[in-house]
């Protein structure tokens, strides 16, 4: 695996990156409070006949270089960019949390051909359970985060130990995110903007419910598949059919064993294999291409 840095709409876009340059592509996008330090154990496992590549989210981690706003169509836009600066083909887009909301507004404004996308641990702003989940008063982080400069005012100088009580309460084991992991993700969010990057994403969220509450035209025909840990809250039926009522008709689902709400720090092999498994049920030929 190597690392670089990729401009993209006056952004530097930091990456990791593994496999042959010209097979097709796969990229990997996190969510809060991550960093592409979240695949460090999954890219290697993937490059064989894929390049694989995954990056820090525009303001996060190595990314230089305030986003304009949080909103998921604009970090779609961001992202069609990599894809093509990068040269990727037959891409697959997969984000977990934040990442699989701008992998759904990639499917949705069709910015790029996407051979398939998968996304994972993440409800859709405006689409079913969106409303159930929003009045959940265990989720009170989604309101938080919407409030202007409060949450950095209060979180800065303090990203590892506010990180720590998701990453405790939302994994199935909380050993299995380990210090060194922690470490990373709270220095990825230690910069002023990059706090604020973070934050908007959820700023962000009404502007994304009003958008994707729009059914498109036509249906969506991209293979989608959708991921959730075992040990996540909520039936993953209830999100699979809120998917297929937006609009994509292509949908499947899957749970990741033994794992709560950060699937590629917990069970990084079985997310992994779901993956690969996932490129071969819609392209059965491309060990070969």
């Amino acid at each position: 695996m190597q690392t670089r840095t990729v401009e993209v709409d006056g952004l530097a876009v930091a990456i990791r990156e593994a496999g042959p340059a010209d097979a097709p592509g796969l990229l990997l996008l996190h969510g809060w409070p991550q960093s592409s330090y979240a695949y460090e154990k999954v890219i290697d496992q993937l490059a064989s006949g894929q390049r694989v590549i995954a990056p820090d989210l525009p303001g996060i981690g190595g990314s230089q270089g305030m986003p304009k706003s949080g909103d998921k169509a604009y970090l779609a836009k961001l992202t069609a960019g990599l894809i093509g600066a990068c040269g990727l083909r037959q891409v697959i887009v997969a984000g977990h949390d934040i990442g699989g909301q701008i992998v759904f507004a990639l499917l949705r404004d069709r910015d790029i051909e996407l051979s398939g996308a998968v996304i994972m641990d993440v409800v859709i702003p405006g689409v079913a359970p969106w409303e159930e989940v929003i009045r959940n008063p265990h989720i009170w982080h989604f309101a938080f985060h919407q409030i202007p400069a409060l949450p950095e005012m209060l979180v800065s100088g303090h990203q590892r130990a506010y990180f720590d009580f998701f990453f405790d309460i939302l994994s199935k084991e909380k050993s299995r995110i380990p210090a060194e992991a922690r470490d990373v993700y709270a220095n990825a969010y230690s910069r002023p903007e990059s706090l604020k990057a973070g934050f908007d994403w959820y700023r962000a969220f009404a502007e994304d419910a009003k958008v994707n509450e729009a059914r498109p035209p036509a249906p969506i025909g991209t293979p989608v598949l959708y991921l959730r840990g075992s040990a996540e809250s909520g039936k993953i039926s209830d999100y699979l059919d809120g998917l297929r009522s937006s609009g994509l008709s292509r949908v499947d689902g899957g749970v990741i064993a033994d794992s709560g709400h950060f699937v590629a720090d917990e069970n990084p092999q079985a997310l992994a294999t779901r993956l690969a498994r996932f490129r071969e049920e819609i392209t059965p030929s491309w060990r070969r291409a």
